[in-house]
C-alpha cells in the first residue's frame, strides 16, 4: 500500500491547524480538516512576537505538543494509521517574518520534536530559514506546489487569500513567479472583530451593507509596497491594528468594513495588473478562507472583469487545503532529496531542497 503525507498549516490569523492527508502519485487529497485554536492561545499567537525568550520558548514546545495530539486525533478520525505515512510536513506559526531586516530572519514555531517522537514519522519543517540563507525572502513558497500542479497547462493566476494575499503565475512556458500582494483577511477580519464582535465578517455580508471609499483606496495603493517590484513578501503586522487605526479609523461601521474588503481586492488587481502581462490575465484561481467572502470576489470581478474568476475546488482541491496540501508536498520531495523551491519568487539565488528533517 502506498504510503500517504501529512500537511499542517497554522496561517497568519492564527485561528487553528489545518492537517491534510494526501497522496502523491497521482497527487490528491484523501482528508483534511481544520481544528480550530482556543481563543486564549490564538491570542497568544498573535501577540508572541512581543514575547521574551523564555516564553516564546515555551510557547513553542507547547504549540509543538498540540500539533502531535491534533495529528493523532486527525488519524483517529480518519482511520488512519502512523504507519500509513511516510512523512509530515509541517509549516508552523509564523512568529515574525522581516526579511528586509539588517539581517533578514523568520520565525515560525511548533516544536516538530513531538510529532516525530510521539508518531515515529519522519518531519520535515522550517522550511523558510534556508531560503533567507540563499538571499531569498523566504516566501513565498506555495508558488512551487502551483507549478507542480497546474505547470504544464494553460497561463493561470493562482490566488490565496489568507490573512496576507499572494498569488503565483504559473502554466506552460511561463516562468514561474509569485509574490505577496497586500492584505488578504487581516484587516477585514480585524473590523469584524472590534465593530461585529465577530471572529470575521461572513460572505461579506456587513461590507455589503456599506459603500467603500474609493478615494482612500486610490491613495493608498500609492504606497511604497505597492510600487516595489517582486520579489516582496509581508509580514501579518504590515496589514495590522496600527494600518487599520491610522487609515480607517474615521470611516461609519459598514463602510469601514466595506473601504477594507474594497482595498484588499483593489491592492490585489493593482498587483496584477501591474507585475503580470495582460496575454497571461486570463483565470485567477482562488484559494484561502478569503474565497468565502463573497463581496470580495464581488469587488474582484468588478476590478478585474476581463478576467475568470473560480476557486480551487473546481479543480478537485478544497480551498481550505490546498497550503497544508503544499506542505505535504514539500515534505515528501524534501526526505526523498528532490527540489521543492522557487527561487524566482522568492529571489533566492538558486534551486534547494527546503526544510529541515527530524527523525
Amino acid at each position: 500500500m502506498t504510503k500517504l503525507a501529512l500537511g499542517l498549516m497554522s496561517g497568519t490569523s492564527a485561528d487553528g491547524l489545518t492537517v491534510c492527508a494526501v497522496h502523491i502519485h497521482p497527487f490528491k487529497i484523501i482528508h483534511f480538516k481544520n481544528y480550530s485554536y482556543p481563543k486564549k492561545l490564538q491570542s497568544r499567537l498573535l501577540n508572541a512576537y512581543q514575547l521574551n525568550a523564555a516564553p516564546l520558548s515555551e510557547l513553542n514546545y507547547e504549540l509543538g505538543a498540540l500539533y502531535a495530539k491534533l495529528v493523532k486525533r486527525f488519524l483517529k478520525e480518519f482511520k488512519l494509521s502512523a504507519n500509513s505515512i511516510e512523512v509530515i510536513g509541517s509549516h508552523g506559526q509564523t512568529v515574525l517574518h522581516a526579511p528586509h531586516a539588517t539581517t533578514p530572519h523568520t520565525l515560525q514555531i511548533a516544536e516538530p520534536g513531538f510529532l516525530a517522537a510521539q508518531l515515529g514519522v519522519p518531519v520535515v519543517s522550517d522550511f523558510r530559514a534556508k531560503d533567507i540563507a540563499l538571499g531569498g525572502q523566504g516566501a513565498p513558497l506555495v508558488p512551487f506546489f502551483d507549478e507542480y500542479i497546474w505547470g504544464q497547462k494553460s497561463p493561470k493566476i493562482l490566488l490565496n487569500i489568507g490573512g496576507i494575499s499572494n498569488f503565483s503565475l504559473v502554466g506552460k512556458n511561463i516562468k514561474t513567479t509569485g509574490f505577496d500582494a497586500g492584505p488578504g483577511n487581516t484587516l477585514i477580519d480585524l473590523c469584524a472583530q472590534q465593530f461585529l464582535h465577530k471572529p470575521f465578517d461572513k460572505n461579506g455580508a456587513s461590507a455589503a451593507k456599506g459603500t467603500p471609499d474609493k478615494i482612500l483606496v486610490g491613495q493608498l495603493l500609492k504606497q511604497p509596497f505597492f510600487t516595489q517590484k517582486p520579489p516582496k513578501s509581508l509580514d501579518k503586522n504590515d496589514f495590522g491594528k496600527r494600518y487599520l487605526t491610522r487609515h480607517f479609523a474615521h470611516l461609519q461601521k459598514n463602510n469601514l468594513l466595506a473601504t477594507v474588503t474594497y482595498f484588499t481586492a483593489a491592492a490585489i488587481a493593482d498587483q496584477m495588473t501591474r507585475f503580470v502581462p495582460r496575454r497571461y490575465q486570463k483565470e485567477i484561481i482562488v484559494s484561502g478562507g478569503g474565497c468565502h467572502n463573497k463581496t470580495l470576489l464581488c469587488f474582484l470581478r468588478e476590478l478585474l472583469p476581463h478576467i475568470k474568476i473560480t476557486t480551487s475546488l473546481d479543480y478537485h482541491i478544497d480551498p481550505q487545503a490546498k497550503e497544508a496540501a503544499a506542505f505535504a508536498l514539500f515534505a515528501w520531495l524534501a526526505l526523498h532529496k528532490k527540489t521543492n523551491h522557487c527561487p524566482h519568487a522568492t529571489g533566492a539565488c538558486k534551486k534547494s531542497i527546503l526544510g529541515k528533517i527530524t527523525l
